[in-house]
């Protein structure tokens, strides 16, 4: 039976995801944040009754994550792996969560284990070569490039990933399916008019009208928020209309104006 809050497949993600791991394929997931990209992932390997090791990279991921660090106990040098050679070693799946927004370094390094071979040099400690266990399964997400912090991934490192999964936000009816599997009770009519808001957000960031482009977890947060009593209209300013005053006054009373207009005074 299918669990409540488990990944709605709304675009045939799972069965490529099942393709690319029949034919020994890495994959790379693309789309902005907030479209379910992580949820596919957890999913996936449950189904798959696999460990999951999980790297999110930023500007200060280092080697040292995923190759490992020398650490020093009781006067005894010992060698702690990081999260990669660990993966490698158990032939985990491994998610590489926003691998576009790590160090030109970290990529390199990276690339050594994707290739062909699945193998690395442990040049940090014994020197060891380091094979992936047969079943080795990697996929990366990457945000597109107007999202901040993000940058374009090396050609060499992009063809480790030749199946390419595009997860955009679902049509209306999709979100409200998703939304319904988090929260109980009648609340269609209204989560209905917050996935318009949300998607005219959505809209206007993607032409740089807004600075924010709210999730899935903000609709889902916002039928949360009306099952616990809450109005319609307190919930919108509340998940979608707070955000913006980090923008200064003019962006908040733009978003403000688009929920008085849909949820009323």
């Amino acid at each position: 039976m299918l669990k409540e809050t488990s990944y709605l497949d709304w675009n045939d993600s799972i069965r490529i995801l099942n393709k690319a791991y029949e034919a020994d394929l890495f994959v790379l997931i693309i789309g902005p944040k907030g479209t379910g990209k992580t949820s596919l992932v957890r999913d996936f390997a449950e189904n798959k009754n696999m460990k999951l090791e999980s790297i999110n990279f930023s500007l200060r991921t280092r080697e040292s994550h995923l190759i490992g660090t020398k650490t020093l106990t009781d006067g005894t040098v010992n060698f702690e792996e990081g999260l990669l050679i660990k993966s490698m070693k158990e032939g985990s799946m491994l998610y590489l969560d926003e691998i576009n927004a790590a160090e030109a370094d970290v990529l390199l390094r990276l690339d050594e284990a994707l290739d062909d071979r699945r193998q690395i040099i442990l040049k940090e400690s014994t020197g060891e070569t380091v094979k992936a266990k047969e079943g080795w399964f990697v996929i990366a997400t990457i945000n597109p490039l107007t999202h901040s912090g993000t940058k374009e991934l090396p050609p060499q490192l992009l063809s480790r990933f030749p199946v390419r999964i595009s997860l955009e936000y679902p049509s209306e009816n999709v979100e409200l399916e998703i939304v319904k599997r988090h929260v109980s009770g009648n609340h269609d009519s209204e989560i209905i008019q917050a996935i318009k808001l949300a998607n005219i957000l959505r809209q206007a960031a993607a032409v740089e009208e807004l600075f924010y482009s709210p999730s899935l977890r903000e609709t889902i947060a916002f039928g949360k928020l009306l099952e616990k009593g809450m109005s319609s209209k307190e919930s919108a300013k509340i998940v979608f209309g707070n955000v913006y005053t980090q923008w200064g006054n003019i962006e908040y009373q733009k978003v403000s104006d688009i929920i008085t207009s849909m949820f009323g005074n």
